[in-house]
C-alpha cells in the first residue's frame, strides 16, 4: 500500500471504526486499514475503496460485500463508507446501533456490531462520555 494513503485513512475516519464508529483510543485491539471492496472482488488499493476498522467488526466482514436484509429478504449491499453517509444508514439506540435503512441492518447483523460484549463496552464509555460519537 502507498504510504501516503496510511494517514489520510485515519485522518478521515478521525480514529474511529468507520461501521460501528468505536474510537480506536478506547479499544484494546489495533485498527486495521480495510478495502471495502476486497482484493479478491477486484477492490483496488485507493482511497476511495479504504476505509478505517476495529479489529472486531473486520473479524466478521471479511472480504463480505453483501447479506441478506431479514426485513426485505434481499441481497443488499454493506455500508459503503465512501459512497454513503453514515447518519443515512445507522442511528444510536443508547449503547445499541439501529440500522434505518437495509443498508444499515445487514451491515449491524454482519458486523454483529451489537454483541453482548460491545454493547457493554460502548455502555460503560457512555457513562464515562465518551461513546458513542456524534
Amino acid at each position: 500500500m502507498n504510504a501516503a494513503l496510511t494517514p489520510l485513512v485515519w485522518q478521515r475516519a478521525e480514529g474511529c471504526c468507520e461501521y460501528c464508529r468505536m474510537p480506536q483510543d478506547f479499544d484494546p485491539a489495533p485498527f486495521e486499514i480495510d478495502h471495502i471492496i476486497a482484493d479478491k472482488h477486484k477492490g483496488p488499493t485507493v482511497a476511495g475503496n479504504l476505509c478505517l476498522i476495529c479489529l472486531y467488526c473486520n473479524s466478521f466482514k471479511g472480504s463480505d460485500i453483501s447479506s441478506l436484509d431479514e426485513v426485505t429478504h434481499k441481497l443488499t449491499p454493506l455500508f459503503n463508507p465512501r459512497r454513503q453517509k453514515w447518519s443515512r444508514h445507522f442511528r444510536w439506540e443508547r449503547a445499541y446501533l439501529v440500522g434505518r435503512t437495509a443498508i444499515g441492518r445487514v451491515t449491524v447483523e454482519l458486523l454483529k456490531i451489537n454483541d453482548p460484549f460491545r454493547v457493554e463496552l460502548r455502555e460503560e464509555l457512555i457513562e464515562e462520555g465518551l461513546c458513542p460519537p456524534a
